[in-house]
């Protein structure tokens, strides 16, 4: 605990890390003032009725402002939509692949584009939004509310584009992952409350053992996050001047968990199909109708393995576009770079493609677990809204951005000789010694 204290007394001690967080505290607290203005032209005494189906579909990531329907509605969601859109694009569109390579400049027309994306698919989204809400019970005026909706709808997701780059650039940790953070911790209070009701007096040993039952799941994500396979590299050795420098000995790391979040976000995004394309024949057809009412409980055993083997198709996937064996052993060979006992090129990127395809299947079936244990936490009687935090895309945006935060804070204090947040001086996962291949 001295030590903790101690920790705080450091970070504050230094002004630019404190004047960071407080500039980050600041714009989370404007984002989450926004989610509860609603839009023009609302009843919001009526708007509390309707507040299930559709309405929750975005609210784990945007902390109620969709079920509010507020100007932050739709969030930072499109934003994401478009990045993953032109990230897709960087690496199967060769004019986009070598936009990416123009260095700053490329990024900054990658960015140029993916904002006039987000701009598009906001407009796209603010329709059907408007269609949803567009009742007589819940609008005061339908004529002007279209409009009006689409044109507040686009500014507030451009807003909150804005507030997440503020972030990044004068607060502390990446904006945007920030933002959907807190869209998500934001429900957390209320559904441990709302967990802990449920529970009857003599359910409160209960109560504490889920307690118990999270902590290990988080700690089991934390360790899934930060996971990776070291390759030792060895460097040969370089003249300077009249001296000989011998080689620098540095690895590659490579993740256990390399795709991420985004297999679980792409399978999600599958797994609406079936029952959507079921629900049409689901009033002739007795197999389209069980296929529907399978499909549409994500607690059922057949959607979660099609949804857990959805997940390790997309997670190869997913790993095999972001991480290139072949630009990695390319890049080490023209930095003069070797994996002991393995000849440079084509020989070090099967190498490296072999132990990644290794080290990716166990990290795939436990993405998979962590993507299905919310059902099954509801299966042993946890509420909807304490079982999102048990798995899923929640938790593991949570554990990386928290991660993330923590680790540019710890830069901060052992820049200023300051003691680390670990005993070790360092987070787990953090290396000082890895080789930068890009």
């Amino acid at each position: 605990m001295k030590k903790f204290i101690t920790t705080i007394k450091n970070i504050f001690a230094i002004d630019d890390l404190r004047v960071r967080i407080l500039n980050t505290l600041g714009f989370i607290a404007i984002f989450r003032l926004g989610s509860y203005v609603v839009l023009p032209g609302i009843d919001p005494n009526q708007l509390k009725a309707n507040t299930e189906g559709i309405f929750g579909l975005l609210d784990t990531f945007l902390g109620g402002a969709f079920s509010n329907a507020s100007i932050f509605a739709l969030g930072i969601m499109p934003y994401i939509s478009a990045s993953i859109v032109l990230q897709l694009l960087t690496i199967a569109v060769p004019y986009f692949q070598k936009m990416q390579k123009e260095g700053e400049s490329g990024r900054k027309k990658i960015n140029q584009i993916t904002r006039v994306l987000t701009i598009i698919i906001t407009l796209a989204q603010a329709v059907g939004f408007v269609a949803t809400i567009n009742s007589e019970a819940i609008v005061v005026n339908t004529t002007l509310f279209t409009i009006s909706s689409m044109i507040v709808l686009t500014s507030g997701t451009i807003f909150c584009m804005w507030l997440g780059e503020r972030i990044t650039d004068k607060g502390i940790g990446n904006g945007i992952s920030m933002l959907i953070m807190i869209g998500i911790i934001s429900r957390f209070p209320g559904a441990i409350v709302a967990e802990a009701l449920s529970k009857e007096l003599n359910g409160a040993l209960l109560f504490i053992f889920e307690l118990i039952v999270l902590f290990f799941v988080v700690m089991s994500v934390v360790m899934l996050t930060q996971a990776i396979r070291r390759i030792p590299v060895q460097y040969a050795k370089q003249v300077g001047g009249s001296s000989l420098y011998s080689g620098q000995r540095q690895f590659i790391p490579l993740k256990v968990n390399a795709a991420g979040v985004m297999p679980i976000i792409f399978a999600q995004s599958l797994m609406f199909l079936p029952s959507m394309i079921a629900s049409i024949w689901a009033d002739s057809n007795e197999t389209a109708s069980y296929i529907g009412a399978t499909f549409s409980d994500f607690t059922s055993w057949q959607y979660n393995v099609v949804f857990g083997l959805m997940i390790l198709v997309f997670t190869y996937f997913y790993t095999a576009i972001t991480v290139n064996p072949n630009q990695i052993a390319d890049d080490l060979k023209r930095s003069g770079g070797f994996v002991p006992g393995v000849k440079p090129g084509r020989a070090t990127s099967e190498y490296i493609d072999n132990i990644l395809t290794k080290i990716t299947l166990p990290g795939a079936i436990y993405l998979a677990l962590v993507a299905i244990f919310p059902a099954i936490a509801m299966l042993f009687g946890v509420t909807r809204e304490f079982a999102q935090f048990y798995g899923g895309t929640s938790l593991i945006i949570m554990v990386g951005v928290v991660l993330d935060t923590l680790q540019q804070i710890e830069s901060y204090l052992l820049m200023r000789h300051y003691d680390g947040m670990m005993k070790s001086g360092k987070l787990r996962g953090r290396t000082e010694n890895i080789a930068m291949v890009s």
